[in-house]
C-alpha cells in the first residue's frame, strides 16, 4: 500500500478498504504520510464522502493508532460529548453528576475551537487545575473519584491529532465524514461503554442550520454504533448561550452555582439531567431516560455532584477548599462594565457566534494556536431571547482588561443583540432526540 494510490480511490470515487484506512491512519501516527499527502486526501473526503462502512472503517483505524484503554471497574464507563457553543458548561456539571450516580467517566476533551469555548480552557480557570495528565493518571483518578475531566495525551488517537492540524489549514474542516472520524476516534479510544452527544444547532453553534445539525447527528450515532459503542443524541438549540455567561471563570461560576444551588440556571440544569438521563439509561443505572434524568437531578440537589467535582479539582491539581471557598478562588478581571441598550425592545435575536468573538477579543479566547488566554475576561448577565430590555437597561455586563476593550467589546454585543416590538421566538432546549 501507498497514500498516492489510497488517495487516488477517495479522489476518483473509488471504495477504500478497511485494510487501506487502517494503513492510511498508521502512517499518520508515524509520518509515514506527509502533509500534503494527508491534505490531499482530506480533500478528496470533504469533495466525495465516505460511505457508512468507509467512515466507521477509518473512526475505528484512526482510534487503534495509538492506545485503546480497557477498564475493569465496578460500574460502566460513560461519558458526553458537545459539539460546541456559547456559554456551553454542561460538562462539568454533568460528569460529577454521572459519577455520584455509579457511573466511571474518563471525560477527554478540548480547548475553545474558533467562537466556542473550551472545557479545558474553562477548567484552567480554577488556580492549579491539571488538565494535561498520563494515561496512567487518568485511569487512576476516574477508579477512584469516578470521574476525571482532562485534555487527551500523546498517546491518544495520535493520527486524529495529525489530520486535524492539516485540516485547520487546507479548508477541510467542514467535513462531515472526518468531523465524525475525529470526534470519534478519541471517545472510543477512552474505552467507552456507552456515550450521549449533543449536537448543537442555531446562531452560537457551528451547524447554524437543522438540516445540518440532523446529519452530523445521524453520522455520530451510526458511526459510534457501527464501531460498537451504545449512542443516542440530543439536537439542542443554541440560539442564545446556554448560561447567562460566555468566559472561562464566568462560566464556572455558573457552574458552581448550580451545583451547590446557591443560583441554579435552569437550562443548564435541564440540559444536564436531559443528557445525564440518556446515557444513565444506555450505561443500565436507570429504566430509561426519564428515571435516569430524576437521577441526575437528585445527585444535583443532594449536593453529591458538588462533593464529586470538589474531589476532582483538588486531584488535578486544584484547590482542596475550591466546593466551600470557590468565589474566592476564581479570577476577576479589574474592569466591569454595563453594554446599555441604546434603544429599548424585546430581545427577538442574539447572535450567538458574535458574542463567541467578542469574547475572544477581550482575550477570553484564541486568535491563532499557542496564544495565552485570560481567564477572567467576557460576558456575564447576557439578556436572554423574549427579555425585555428598557432604552439605557443593560445588555450584559463585560469583564475586560482594561476600559479600551471592554468599549469595543460593548459594540459587538450590541450589534449582537436584535430588538424589537413583537414577542420573541424561543426554540425548545432539546429540538430533536436520535437513536440511529
Amino acid at each position: 500500500m501507498d497514500a498516492r494510490t489510497i488517495i487516488a480511490r477517495v479522489r476518483d470515487d473509488q471504495a477504500v478498504s478497511e485494510a487501506d484506512l487502517a494503513w492510511f491512519a498508521k502512517g499518520l501516527a508515524n509520518g509515514a504520510v506527509t502533509d500534503a499527502q494527508a491534505g490531499a486526501f482530506a480533500m478528496a473526503v470533504l469533495l466525495n464522502g465516505l460511505t457508512r462502512p468507509e467512515r466507521v472503517a477509518l473512526t475505528r483505524a484512526m482510534r487503534d493508532s495509538g492506545k485503546v484503554l480497557d477498564w475493569d471497574l465496578p460500574g460502566p464507563v460513560l461519558d458526553k460529548h458537545s459539539t460546541g457553543g456559547i456559554g456551553d458548561c454542561v460538562s462539568l456539571v454533568l460528569a460529577p453528576a454521572l459519577a455520584a450516580c455509579g457511573a466511571y467517566v474518563p471525560m477527554i476533551s478540548g480547548r475553545g475551537l474558533g467562537h466556542t469555548g473550551g472545557t479545558l480552557d474553562k477548567l484552567e480557570a480554577i488556580p492549579g487545575y491539571r488538565a494535561e495528565v498520563s494515561i496512567s493518571e487518568l485511569k487512576s483518578i476516574t477508579a477512584q473519584i469516578g470521574c476525571a475531566i482532562v485534555g487527551a495525551s500523546a498517546g491518544i488517537a495520535p493520527a486524529d491529532k495529525r489530520l486535524y492540524a492539516v485540516r485547520d489549514v487546507s479548508g477541510t474542516v467542514e467535513s462531515i465524514d472526518l468531523i465524525t472520524a475525529s470526534i470519534l476516534s478519541k471517545k472510543l479510544a477512552a474505552g467507552l461503554e456507552a456515550l450521549v452527544l449533543d449536537v448543537k444547532v442555531g446562531s452560537g453553534a457551528f451547524m447554524k442550520d437543522m438540516d445540518e445539525a440532523e446529519d452530523l447527528a445521524r453520522a455520530l450515532v451510526q458511526t459510534a454504533q457501527g464501531a460498537g459503542c451504545m449512542t443516542t443524541a440530543l439536537i439542542t438549540d443554541m440560539s442564545q448561550p446556554l448560561v447567562g455567561a460566555a468566559g472561562n471563570a464566568l462560566e464556572v461560576i455558573e457552574v458552581m452555582e448550580t451545583l451547590t444551588g446557591t443560583g441554579v440556571t435552569p437550562a443548564l440544569w435541564d440540559l444536564t439531567c436531559a443528557l445525564g438521563g440518556e446515557a444513565l439509561a444506555l450505561g443500565g443505572l436507570a429504566d430509561d431516560a426519564g428515571d435516569g434524568a430524576g437521577r441526575i437531578a437528585r445527585a444535583l440537589e443532594s449536593g453529591e455532584a458538588a462533593l464529586k467535582f470538589g474531589e476532582m479539582v483538588a486531584e488535578l491539581g486544584g484547590p482542596s477548599d475550591f466546593i466551600e471557598r470557590w468565589p474566592d478562588r476564581l479570577p476577576a478581571a479589574p474592569v466591569v462594565q454595563e453594554v446599555v441598550a441604546r434603544e429599548g425592545g424585546v430581545v427577538l435575536g442574539i447572535d450567538g457566534e458574535a458574542l463567541g468573538l467578542a469574547v475572544v477579543g477581550l482575550g477570553g479566547g484564541r486568535r491563532r494556536e499557542g496564544d495565552r488566554i485570560n481567564p477572567s475576561v467576557g460576558l456575564s448577565e447576557i439578556a436572554a431571547l423574549g427579555d425585555e430590555i428598557g432604552t439605557g437597561q443593560p445588555l450584559a455586563l463585560i469583564h475586560a482588561s482594561s476600559e479600551e476593550d471592554a468599549d469595543v467589546a460593548a459594540e459587538a454585543v450590541r450589534a449582537a443583540c436584535t430588538l424589537g416590538d413583537s414577542g420573541a421566538d424561543v426554540p425548545p432546549l432539546v429540538r430533536r432526540r436520535l437513536l440511529r
